[in-house]
């Protein structure tokens, strides 16, 4: 590996995840700040689906979140990709966040799907992305961590159910049965926008 300090801002903007970290590992700020430009709206995204839709903590486990990155720079393997470890201390920043406050599951009202689903969707419902957006993450919210988890990874943040395994460390067969699960669910739950989710 070059050692830090040799790349020009063009070159260091033309190297992969794995060596930025490395450079990183060494001091390099320029490096942090590229890998900062590549991920932190995924993150953030990332964070506000996983804690609630609360755009306050999203931001603040951001920022966490890339402090751990220069904190643990010497835990990566270079060997290993970069945007698995990244998920991986995110999801457990999560999975903690979810302890320390003693997260039961969320449940939406029963009785206000059941208005909202017994009633045939409009084409004005059908149209209007936000409330369908607005309803999606109501629908996260009452999902088992687990199971929001693998969802945001595969339907939101692009992952591969390969990558998944590794991050949530179970097995693929296992990541496809909480996605299954997680699909099954939000269908029940937004059954008003039938078509919308597929599995």
């Amino acid at each position: 590996m070059k050692q830090p300090g040799i790349f020009s801002e063009n070159q260091l903007n033309e190297q992969p995840d794995e060596l930025l970290m490395g450079l990183i590992r060494h001091g390099n700020e320029a490096a942090f700040e590229i890998l900062y430009q590549r991920y932190s709206l995924k993150m953030l995204h990332y964070f506000h689906k996983m804690l609630g839709s609360q755009e306050a903590k999203a931001q603040d486990f951001l920022q966490d979140l890339f402090v751990k990155i220069i904190e643990k720079a010497h835990l990566f393997n270079p060997e290993k990709k970069f945007s698995t470890w990244l998920y991986t201390l995110a999801g457990n920043m999560c999975k903690n966040e979810y302890r320390s406050m003693q997260v039961r599951r969320i449940l939406t009202h029963s009785d206000e799907w059941e208005q909202l689903c017994g009633k045939d969707p409009s084409p004005e419902v059908l149209m209007d992305q936000q409330q369908f957006e607005d309803s999606l993450d109501k629908a996260l919210r009452a999902l088992e961590p687990i199971h929001r988890e693998v969802f945001v990874l595969r339907y939101q943040q692009e992952l591969s159910i390969r990558e998944i395994s590794q991050i949530v460390q179970c097995a693929e067969g296992t990541v496809k049965s909480r996605i299954f699960y997680a699909l099954k669910k939000l269908s029940a739950r937004l059954c008003v926008y039938h078509g919308l989710i597929k599995d």
